[in-house]
């Protein structure tokens, strides 16, 4: 096994404990380290929860005094700087490893300079390795570092095999099976907020929670993109403002007198609406609320003008082994028709099969 191998093969290894922060590290991102002395992997460790220690010194904790001389493979550049914990790139040299291994550089101008303060030093230092696995994995976190004005959006539909999200009457139905919906409720719990049109909040009146036993550390906004606020105040979104925040995207100003109460009304019982000209307006104030990341759950209307105006960055399709004929409602109604030579072809990240269904993760922008 070559040296390149055997880096990918640890890395890989980091890259997997660092999902184990899922859900409980935001706003910082997930990373995983492993210490590797003669090829055997003697300490390993992730960053846990948000204010908890580094992955670094927790690995290097377990590796204790056989660190000395080791290999520390990290899936981020270790920080150089003083935040709630110090910096990594102390607790590395005290530890004596001799040599670093990264896969993606630290975009923060706060943290950055990890690599280069270990190289001073004299440790042997490696970046890139898997560089592209590791950056998906935050992609919200390093759109963000980079300096983005809007949140990271990733997109997901739930689908029949002919493309529909709701048949011809309209009404409530699971497409996909409890796996995929399990899996949904995951997926939320890596987000800031879970977003969704007023069509669908009305249908469907969903509660848009993080359940089925995913443990997050701070519950996501729930938003509803609602512009002449007609959302319930009796709606299970509002009446279980308690378990999660909830915002409404509003339009600037109420139409009228009628819904000028509707706004006081739901403000009384803990509503914070948004005011917002357009979906792009919408984005930049979502991102100044701190959100890096939002999931948006459809319905076809807002799907479609996000799609169309570019402001999809990941597509998540789960397809339902169903076929709902004529009439059904397809995931991108709204869309002006494109021909074949002029539509979006987006890049497939992963697919896999969830119980009966298909899930397909898509790229939309390029990170």
């Amino acid at each position: 096994m070559t040296d390149t191998r055997v880096d990918a093969k640890f890395m890989r290894h980091a890259l997997r404990l660092a999902r184990k922060g899922w859900g409980r590290v935001a706003p910082n991102p997930l990373v995983g380290a492993v210490v590797v002395q003669d090829g055997e992997v003697i300490g390993e460790g992730w960053h846990p929860w948000h204010g908890a220690p580094h992955a670094e010194p927790i690995a290097l904790a377990e590796a204790g005094e056989a660190a000395r001389g080791a290999t520390l493979y990290v899936t981020l550049e270790p920080c150089n700087h003083s935040g709630k914990t110090p910096p990594c790139t102390d607790a590395i040299l005290a530890a004596g490893i001799a040599r670093v291994v990264y896969a993606v550089a630290d975009p923060n101008p706060v943290a950055a300079g990890g690599a280069e303060r270990l190289a001073a030093a004299g440790v042997a230092v490696t970046g890139g390795v898997l560089e592209a696995e590791a950056a998906e994995l935050n992609a919200p976190f390093l759109y963000a570092a980079r300096g983005a004005t809007r949140p990271w959006v990733t997109l997901k539909l739930a689908v029949s095999l002919d493309g529909a999200i709701a048949d011809h009457t309209r009404q409530p139905g699971w497409i996909t099976g409890a796996e995929a919906r399990r899996e949904v409720h995951r997926l939320r719990a890596g987000a800031d907020a879970v977003a969704i049109g007023i069509g669908t909040a009305l249908a469907d009146d969903p509660h848009l929670t993080v359940r089925h036993g995913q443990h997050v550390r701070v519950p996501p906004a729930r938003v509803v993109f609602d512009r002449q606020t007609r959302l319930h105040a009796d709606s299970r979104l509002v009446r279980t403002i308690a378990e999660a925040p909830l915002w409404l995207v509003v339009a600037p100003t109420p139409a009228d007198e009628a819904e000028l109460a509707r706004r006081e009304r739901l403000a009384s019982l803990g509503v914070h609406l948004i005011p917002a000209e357009g979906t792009e307006a919408a984005l930049r104030a979502l991102h100044a609320e701190g959100v890096r990341h939002l999931f948006v759950e459809g319905g076809a209307g807002l799907a479609s003008e996000l799609m169309g105006t570019n402001q999809v960055d990941r597509l998540i399709i789960f397809q339902g082994s169903v076929i709902l004929g004529g009439g059904a409602l397809s995931a991108f109604a709204g869309l002006a028709p494109r021909s074949v030579a002029a539509a979006v072809r987006c890049r497939v990240l992963a697919r896999r099969a969830v119980g009966d269904d298909l899930m397909t993760t898509y790229a939309v922008s390029e990170l």
